[in-house]
């Protein structure tokens, strides 16, 4: 298994940073809107890594992911039965294909089946709680908690939901 490690830059302003082997390729996969900016805004982590995304083809994403190497995936995920359904079969398909050795999501429904499958087939998942939950859990970090492999979350008081998470500091 291929050593993630995440550290936060004293005192040089940067985000958080992985440190993996070269040969890593990353999938960044979750809900357009602000988890996608949130992805966005690890540009450390991934900017000069094989990477691809997957996420919903709404205009946003379409803008922001021009350049980048995009699987559209299947929304609303919300409360839908039927897309997370299409979604699993969607992310069997990709990771099959890509073979990612990491996985990163902050959030949206889209990352549970590819977390779900990516961490059956060897993938290290990486999940960041989303910047605006203090209180309770999201739905998604509920769901991938069992499979994922680090939790990292962005404030101090998150860290009591997620007992075993890493502290990264608020990524926007």
């Amino acid at each position: 298994m291929k050593q993630v490690v995440w550290h936060r830059g004293v005192g040089s302003g940067e985000t958080s940073v992985m440190r993996s082997t070269r040969s890593s390729r990353i999938l960044l996969v979750g809900s357009s809107g602000g988890h996608l900016a949130q992805l966005l805004a690890l540009e450390p982590v991934w900017g000069k890594r094989d990477r691809f995304w997957v996420t919903f083809n709404t205009p946003d994403a379409v803008g922001l992911l021009e350049a980048e190497r995009v699987y559209w995936c299947y929304h609303p995920t919300n409360r839908s039965i039927r897309n997370l359904l299409r979604n699993t079969v969607l992310a069997a398909r990709i990771l099959w294909r890509e073979r990612p050795s990491v996985i990163v999501s902050a959030g949206g429904g889209a990352a549970v089946p590819f977390f779900w499958i990516g961490r059956a087939l060897g993938a290290v998942t990486i999940f960041v709680e989303v910047i605006d939950r203090l209180e309770t859990r999201t739905l998604t970090g509920r769901a991938v908690a069992p499979v994922a492999s680090h939790i990292l979350v962005q404030w101090p008081e998150q860290l009591a939901l997620y007992p075993n998470a890493r502290l990264i500091g608020p990524l926007l």
